[in-house]
């Protein structure tokens, strides 16, 4: 069913609070509200970073180790960053005693992440939500206490002037040059004595300095990391754009050591994701880095050799990310609410975040499947009468809202090359990083414009941040444990509905790894799921070795998609698979052992990656049907359930007939297997839908 993990309404903030309420800073803020950054740098423009880096070009490190357990990515998949987090907690532990002290800190735009090296391999650090980025907002309350991450996000509609986000853009940077973002976001901001920027805290009564306020993303990661693995950091190598200036870069450096921590170096998030997969002893490789964020988006060619990295040239959009997206989604929604009602929803401030959090949710959703659902009730009042919002939103709908947007990710992409005068053919990698790089369209761009599938090795959020810990591994002289030890020679996955095989780990994923994805029931009150194991690289089960089959049984009845049921994949570094799965609401789980997942002759994997590569565009044509075929039976089925809703008469007679007619047309469709004539039999049926409910 839908690989795209539904959220859990428990899901969410824990009653203890990782703060004491009494925390935070009083009204004698430590930092005085006119005090600075002179002028005159403290620190030398060209210390603390060195643009070619200053590792040994000896240092054992293999191209193809990989860091992260959770390190499997395909272009169709959505990641869910909340899941695996028990299991990951277990294995961070035993290995306490050989994490290293050095944070790998990707300190973003939108959100943050941070990633240790522990016992020869990268470990992302989770927090106290037992998520793996952070969003990088800092709030203060009446209480003078302060928050960070996903609990200040929370709070930012009813805390607004006191609730800062953004900062990446105006750290680091003058005020007059950032009127324009500053003149956009809810809190205030004046110029500091300086000539740079001081954000206003009203709760507090004084301002920060940028370099303040990132200080708190940094420290909440160093808490995180505290907290996890019972033990303080000492030192962080913190990332920045590669076009970031010597004042940005600086300033970021004050952030780390007002968070006190020694800050070994600011590094290229480029360069960071290079080192992520390897490629410091790559032999004169260029390698393309795509990088989209949520608020900035970033392109950078590196040639790398012997130990050495240069960044030949850059470019990108510092205000172009995945929140304009969610602001597409958004204006749609307001768009097709202002049709059906007559009442502009951007009027409400309380409703337009809802809608931006639930575009941001349908945008993840869009990632993995064709179409989302967005169900927003009592979103306002009207003449003393509430008003919902229902509708679905289809990936296609979605691909027609971001052509403008798609444009812009293309021009800078395009014209790095242009400018130094190299094509598409001259390009040995291309990396993605950035959650925003999950938008199938954007994927296809790279594509397209490129020439080559990116390398999708590692998640894209985490990248750039396992690149930091290496980074740091590096300068303390620990690289020598960065060894290779083994790597999936063929895909695993499992069976899911239609017969086709969804890959959790990828082949040549380095050892070991691990990779958890949420599925559900294909049909009402369905008691038990079979799990199918799979090996091979086709797109269906048929033609895929299975390695082992289990029965999860026990699941309470429930509508077809409610159940959340976990499916992990953990293969440890002899190549022994568990496959473990556990439905949320009753507990019940059930594991699968498979020992030498890993092992197969050359002549078998020779042969299975040979067959998918010579079936590629058959596979692909017929996965696309089935797909096709799976969405418009959830279609029915939606259809089917809204009939019956109130005794049968939730609608009148007129509105009726006509779905049961549209129904009927769907199902004739199905049966004839034509695709056009689904999907539009499909789309028709969706729109009386969302008239109906409307």
């Amino acid at each position: 069913y839908d690989k795209v993990a539904t959220y859990d309404k428990n899901a969410g903030y824990d009653k203890v609070a990782t703060y004491d309420k009494n925390a935070g800073y009083d009204k004698a803020a430590t930092y005085d509200k006119n005090a600075g950054y002179d002028k005159v740098a403290t620190y030398d423009k060209n210390a603390g970073y060195d643009k070619v880096a200053t590792y040994d070009k000896n240092a054992g490190y293999d191209k193809n180790a990989g860091y992260d357990k959770v390190a499997t990515y395909d272009k169709n998949a959505g990641y869910d960053n909340k899941t695996g987090t028990q299991d990951l907690t277990r294995s961070c532990l035993s290995y306490n005693a050989e994490v290293s002290a050095v944070l790998g800190v990707d300190l973003g735009t939108t959100n943050s992440a941070c990633a240790v090296r522990a016992n020869k391999e990268t470990r992302m650090v989770p927090n106290s939500l037992g998520a793996r980025t952070t969003p990088s907002m800092i709030s203060y309350t009446r209480d003078a206490t302060f928050m960070v991450g996903e609990k200040a996000r929370r709070q930012a509609v009813a805390n607004p002037e006191n609730t800062f986000y953004g900062i990446k853009h105006v750290i680091g940077r003058r005020f007059d040059d950032v009127e324009g973002f500053l003149s956009k976001v809810t809190y205030k901001a004046s110029k500091a004595p300086d000539g740079g920027v001081a954000i206003v805290c009203p709760m507090l009564d004084t301002t920060f300095l940028p370099q303040q306020l990132s200080s708190k993303v940094v420290g909440e990661l160093g808490s995180d990391y505290t907290a996890f693995f019972n033990k303080d950091p000492t030192s962080v190598v913190i990332t920045v754009p590669a076009y970031f200036d010597d004042a940005q870069r600086n300033a970021t450096k004050d952030a780390g050591r007002i968070a006190e921590l020694d800050v070994l170096r600011i590094i290229n998030e480029p360069t960071a994701a290079a080192l992520a997969y390897g490629f410091d002893k790559s032999q004169n490789a260029r390698i393309f880095v795509f990088d989209a964020g949520g608020g900035t988006f970033d392109v950078s060619l590196l040639e790398a050799g012997d130990g050495v990295f240069e960044v030949l040239k850059t470019g990108g959009d510092p205000s172009l990310g995945g929140d304009d997206i969610d602001d597409a989604i958004t204006d749609w929604l307001v768009e097709g609410f202002r049709e059906n009602h007559g009442f502009d929803l951007r009027e409400e401030s309380r409703t337009l975040q809802r809608l931006k959090e639930a575009a941001e949710k349908a945008k993840l959703e869009l990632s993995a499947s064709s179409q989302a659902k967005i169900n927003l009730p009592f979103i306002v009042t009207r003449r003393g009468k509430p008003l919902h919002l229902s509708t679905t939103l289809s990936r296609d709908t979605l691909d027609e809202l971001l052509k403008g947007l798609i444009e812009r990710f293309r021009e800078p992409t395009l014209q790095v090359l242009q400018e130094v005068s190299i094509s598409p053919q001259e390009i040995d990698h291309v990396i993605l990083a950035g959650g925003t790089t999950r938008i199938p369209a954007l994927q296809e761009l790279v594509a397209t414009e490129l020439g080559q599938e990116p390398i999708t090795g590692i998640n894209p959020d985490e990248v750039v941040a396992v690149g930091a810990a290496i980074q740091g591994e590096i300068i303390t002289g620990d690289s020598s444990d960065i060894v290779l030890i083994d790597v999936t020679s063929l895909s695993l996955g499992l069976e899911t509905l239609g017969g086709i095989h969804t890959k959790l780990i990828p082949r040549n994923t380095s050892l070991p790894t691990s990779k958890t994805e949420m599925f559900s029931t294909a049909a009402d009150n369905q008691d038990a799921v079979e799990i199918v194991v799979l090996q091979g690289e086709r797109e269906f089960a048929a033609d895929c070795k299975p390695l082992g089959t289990f029965k999860l049984s026990g699941i309470q009845p429930a509508p077809r998609g409610m159940p959340q049921i976990t499916v992990s994949f953990t293969i440890d570094v002899d190549g022994i698979l568990t496959v473990r799965a556990t439905e949320g609401s009753s507990g019940t789980t059930n594991e699968l052992e498979i020992k030498d997942s890993t092992k197969r002759s050359d002549d078998d994997i020779r042969r299975m990656i040979e067959e998918a590569n010579a079936f590629a565009d058959q596979d692909q044509e017929k996965k696309e049907l089935v797909t096709l075929k799976i969405d418009a039976e959830a279609t029915i089925y939606e259809a089917q359930a809204k009939l019956r809703e109130g005794n049968g008469e939730a609608y009148d007679e007129e509105t009726t007939n006509r779905i049961q007619d549209a129904i009927q047309a769907l199902q004739a469709a199905l049966n004839r297997s034509d695709p056009e004539t689904i999907k539009n039999c499909s789309q028709a049926l969706r729109q009386l839908i969302a008239q109906a409910s409307s």
